[in-house]
C-alpha cells in the first residue's frame, strides 16, 4: 500500500468520516443509517470501525473511506485522496503539481478558484466593482459576509477574466469547459460569460467553487437582459445536484435535525447573516431527485420556503411529491404571502422570519389554505381548480386514515358528500416517484434469487458469514462439500479448516471459538478478496444475528439440492438425446441415484 494512503488511513477513522456526511446510530459493535446512494426509508446502511468499512445492503455499495468519497463527492481517486488528506493533514507531496501537470479535473479547479479570487478583487477597485460592493452592503450584507462567501464582481470586459487565467498557464478552452467564457460563433476567441455582473461563488460540500452564478447590475435597467445567469453543465457543476450554501449549513443541517430551502442566494447569505444557518438555497432549478439523497444525508425534515403559488408550479409540486416518496417530513415557510422574499424580511426585522419558521404549515394545510383562498369555491371553475391541487397531494399519502381524514376536511368546505370526493380521488393517478436507482436495486435483487445461479450464490455467502459467526459450523462443510462453492470461497474454506484442526482437537472449548474468529480474520485479510469476506463478517453482524448452526445446515443442504437439480437436467438432456438402450439405462440408473440424494426430494430437513 502507498506510504502516504496508509497513513491517511491510519489517522482518519472510517466513522468520523461516513459519519459528516450521514446520520448514524450505534446497533451493537457497527452504525446504521440510511444510505446515501440510493432511496430508501428503512437504513440498511452500516459501519464498521472495527474493520474501518461501510456496506450497504441494500443497494450492495461498500469499500473504505476512499470508495466512500469518491461516491459521496462523485470524484476519481486522485480528488478522493486530496479530500482525505486535507481531513487528516497529509501534505500529498508527489501530488503537488503545477497547472501544467495537473489532470483536467484539477485544473477546473483550479481555474474556479483563481476565478473566485479575481471576481473578489474587483470588489476592491474603483468604479463600477466599488458600486456593486455598495451595492451588496446597501441590501444588508455586512464586509466579513462578503467575504466569507466570496461575492465578486465580473468587470464589463469581453475577455478580461479569459486573459488573466490564460497568464495563469491555462489555455482558453479549458475555460470553455469550466463555464466561465463562450466560444464565439464567428470563429474568434472565446469571450468572457460573466461580464458587469455580480458573482456568487457556488461552493462544492467542501467549500471549494465549482461555478457561480451572476446578477445583472451594470446594465440592471435593461428588461431584456436575464437578471441571473449561472455557470453551464461543467464536469465540476450540475446545478440539478449541487445546493448554495450547503457548504457552510450542514454542521447546523445535522444539529438541528431541519434544513431550510431557498430559492435565491440573497435569501440563503442573509439567512445566515441573520443566525439562520441551516439555511441552503436551490438556485436555478426546482428541487431534484439529485438534491434528495444529499439532503437525506443530514436530515429528514425539510422546511420549504417557495414561490409555490397554488395555480399551478408543476415543478414545485413535483420536488414535493418526490420528497415526500423518499420519506421526508415537509412543511412551508409561508414567507411569500405578503410578496417579500427571506432576505427582504429580514432585512426588515429577522424576528419575522424566525416566526415565520416556527411557524411553518404542513404541506396539506399549505395546500387547502391556498388552493381556497387563490380559488372560489362556489364557481365551477373555482371547483376544479380547487380539487386539482388538493386531490393529487392526498392521493400521494401513504396512511389511509390520514387520507380519510383529510377528505373530511375537503367534502365540507366543498359542500359534497365524502362519497363524492372519494370517487373524484380514484379517478386520480399519481407518477411512480420511485428513483430508478431503487427500482434496479429491488429488480436485481429478485432477478438474482430467481435463478439457480444466483440463488447458489447467495447461499454460498449466507453458509460463509454464518460460520464467520459462529466457527463451529465449519464442521458441517466436509471436504467433499468443497465442489459446492466458488473458487474464492472454496479456498478460504479449505485454509480455514487446515488451520483450525489443532484448535478443533482441544479440549478446552471456552476459547475455540474465540480463536477461530483470529484464525478467520488472519486468513481474510490475506486474501484479495477480503473486503468481501468483511462485508460477510459485517452482515452476520447485522442480519443473523439470532441465527444458529441449524440455519447453516440448511443453507449448505439447499446448496446441495441446486447442484443436485442441475446435474439431473444435464442427465435428462443426454437420455433424451442419447440412441444407445445399454447407454440409457445406464445414465436412468445414475439419475435415480442423485434424484435419491435431494433433501427436499426425500424431506431429509
Amino acid at each position: 500500500m502507498d506510504p502516504q494512503i496508509e497513513e491517511i488511513k491510519n489517522r482518519l477513522n472510517v466513522l468520523d468520516v461516513v459519519g459528516s456526511y450521514v446520520k448514524l446510530t450505534k446497533t451493537g459493535i457497527n452504525h446504521r443509517g440510511v444510505c446515501p446512494f440510493h432511496s430508501e426509508k428503512g437504513p440498511s446502511f452500516f459501519v464498521s470501525p472495527a474493520r474501518q468499512m461501510w456496506h450497504c445492503f441494500g443497494c450492495g455499495a461498500g469499500g473504505d473511506i476512499f470508495e466512500f468519497i469518491k461516491r459521496i463527492e462523485g470524484v476519481e481517486f486522485p480528488e478522493a485522496l486530496r479530500i482525505l488528506a486535507q481531513k487528516a493533514g497529509v501534505e500529498l507531496k508527489q501530488y503537488n503539481r503545477n497547472p501544467q501537470e495537473s489532470t483536467e479535473r484539477q485544473r477546473l479547479y483550479d481555474i474556479c478558484e483563481l476565478s473566485a479570487a479575481f471576481f473578489e478583487k474587483q470588489l476592491s477597485g474603483p468604479g463600477w466593482g466599488q458600486k456593486a460592493k455598495e451595492y451588496l452592503l446597501g441590501r444588508g450584507l455586512k464586509s466579513e459576509t462578503i467575504k466569507k462567501w466570496r461575492l465578486g464582481y465580473a468587470p464589463d470586459t469581453w475577455q478580461g477574466l479569459s486573459d488573466y487565467l490564460v497568464g495563469k498557464g491555462f489555455t482558453r478552452q479549458e475555460i470553455v469547459k469550466a463555464g466561465l467564457a463562450v466560444q464565439s460563433d464567428k470563429g474568434g476567441q472565446p469571450y468572457d460569460r460573466f461580464r458587469g455582473r455580480i458573482i456568487f461563488t457556488i461552493f462544492d460540500a467542501n467549500s471549494k467553487p465549482i461555478g457561480f452564478g451572476a446578477r445583472v447590475f451594470k446594465d440592471a435597467d435593461n428588461k431584456e437582459i436575464a437578471k441571473y445567469i449561472n455557470t453551464p453543465q461543467t464536469a465540476l457543476y450540475d446545478k440539478s445536484s449541487v445546493l448554495y450554501g450547503l457548504n457552510f449549513a450542514k454542521i447546523s443541517v445535522r444539529k438541528n435535525n431541519q434544513a431550510v430551502l431557498t430559492e435565491g442566494y440573497m435569501d440563503a447569505i442573509m439567512c445566515h447573516q441573520a443566525g439562520f444557518d441551516n439555511t441552503i438555497a436551490v438556485s436555478g432549478t426546482a428541487l431534484t431527485e439529485k438534491h434528495l439523497p444529499i439532503l437525506k444525508r443530514y436530515t429528514d425534515n425539510l422546511l420549504l420556503s417557495f414561490d409555490m403559488d397554488a395555480a399551478g408550479d408543476n415543478a414545485t409540486k413535483r420536488s414535493i411529491a418526490l420528497a415526500e416518496a423518499q420519506g421526508f417530513n415537509l412543511k412551508v415557510v409561508n414567507a411569500y404571502d405578503n410578496a417579500k422574499d427571506p432576505a427582504e424580511i429580514i432585512l426588515e426585522n429577522p424576528q419575522n422570519w424566525q416566526d415565520a419558521v416556527k411557524n411553518a404549515r404542513g404541506i396539506m394545510d399549505y395546500y387547502f389554505d391556498t388552493a381556497f383562498s387563490h380559488f372560489d369555491k362556489n364557481t365551477q371553475q373555482g371547483r376544479l381548480a380547487i380539487e386539482n391541487i388538493i386531490l393529487p397531494a392526498i392521493k400521494r399519502l401513504s396512511n389511509k386514515i390520514e387520507q380519510s381524514l383529510w377528505i373530511s376536511k375537503l367534502s365540507p368546505k366543498l359542500g359534497v358528500k365524502e362519497d363524492a370526493v372519494v370517487a373524484e380521488l380514484a379517478k386520480i393517478k399519481i407518477e411512480n416517484n420511485i428513483p430508478v436507482s431503487t427500482k434496479t436495486v429491488v429488480e436485481t435483487k429478485v432477478i438474482r434469487a430467481r435463478t439457480p445461479e444466483g440463488r447458489a450464490r447467495m447461499l454460498e455467502e449466507r453458509i460463509v458469514s454464518l460460520i464467520l459467526k459462529s466457527p463451529y459450523s465449519l464442521n458441517l462443510v466436509k471436504d467433499g462439500d468443497m465442489v459446492l462453492f466458488s473458487d474464492g470461497i472454496s479456498g478460504f474454506l479449505k485454509k480455514a479448516k487446515e488451520a483450525s484442526l489443532p484448535i478443533f482437537a482441544r479440549d478446552d472449548e471456552s476459547k475455540i471459538e474465540e480463536d477461530l474468529k483470529v484464525i478467520f480474520a488472519d486468513i481474510s485479510e490475506a486474501t484479495e478478496h477480503k473486503e468481501f469476506f468483511d462485508t460477510l463478517a459485517l452482515r452476520a453482524e447485522v442480519e443473523l444475528a439470532e441465527e444458529g448452526p441449524e440455519e447453516a445446515e440448511l443453507c449448505l443442504a439447499q446448496l446441495k439440492d441446486i447442484k443436485l437439480r442441475n446435474t439431473l437436467e444435464n442427465l435428462s438432456m443426454q437420455i433424451a438425446g442419447e440412441e444407445n438402450t445399454d447407454k440409457i439405462e445406464e445414465l436412468k440408473k445414475e439419475f435415480n441415484i442423485k434424484a435419491k440424494e435431494l433433501h427436499y426430494g426425500n424431506k431429509k430437513i
